[in-house]
């Protein structure tokens, strides 16, 4: 009898539209492990700022993809200024194809796993068992976003953050290198307008949904 085949999940979606908390639901729910992709972005523009990299320059933002192992944790990690160059770097063709191999790795383990980011489904996991492309409207997420700047005491405007996430999706979706987009088998999940129990349960239910109609015989 085969191996049953390895359930890999790809979440993707723009920022601060829900897709890292669905992701880690998921991997609770089904036992999986799981990698926040936009994490190892995220260490490289903090590598970049610490050393006083230009975040303008790719060579300088490619050399900032070593020595990234231990700054998972740092809370420094999600400042807006982080972000920000996260955003931009992860345009570099080259910088992207740095950090290609390990999240192809993570992706292949042999009991499978989940992957959030913005071309999980598209690029790094093409054949995942299931794709979700989890979405919401700029509004909500920006004030999601606020939200999360505003509980660890940060001080933030709802007109700048709102920028901020139109600057990414800009970014995001028209960068030459992995575009941010939905995976032509890809199911949509909206969370505008669903709480954070609601949009997990929901995203459950699509996976599952998924997993038996692929264990149907063809």
């Amino acid at each position: 009898m085969p191996a049953p085949k390895p359930l890999v999940i790809a979440v993707d979606g723009p920022a601060a539209s829900g897709k890292g908390t669905i992701a880690r639901a998921l991997a609770k729910h089904f036992g999986l492990p799981h990698l926040d992709t936009g994490t190892l972005y995220r260490a490289v523009a903090l590598h970049l700022l610490r050393w006083g990299g230009d975040p303008e320059s790719e060579f300088a933002a490619l050399r900032a993809c070593d020595e990234i192992a231990g700054l998972a944790d740092d809370p420094e990690l999600r400042s807006e200024a982080v972000g920000g160059i996260a955003s931009r770097i992860s345009a570099y063709p080259m910088v992207r194809q740095a950090l290609l191999q390990r999240q192809q790795n993570f992706a292949e383990q042999p009991g499978g796993a989940v992957l959030d980011g913005r071309d999980i489904g598209t690029v790094i996991a093409p054949d995942a068992t299931a794709k979700l492309f989890v979405t919401a409207s700029p509004e909500v997420r920006a004030e999601r976003r606020l939200a999360e700047l505003l509980a660890r005491g940060l001080h933030a405007h709802l007109a700048d953050v709102l920028i901020d996430i139109r600057a990414r999706d800009e970014r995001d979706s028209h960068r030459s290198a992995a575009p941010l987009a939905r995976a032509d088998d890809a199911l949509l999940l909206d969370t505008s307008a669903l709480d954070r129990d609601s949009a997990v349960a929901q995203a459950v239910r699509l996976v599952e949904r998924k997993i038996k109609a692929e264990s149907q015989p063809a």
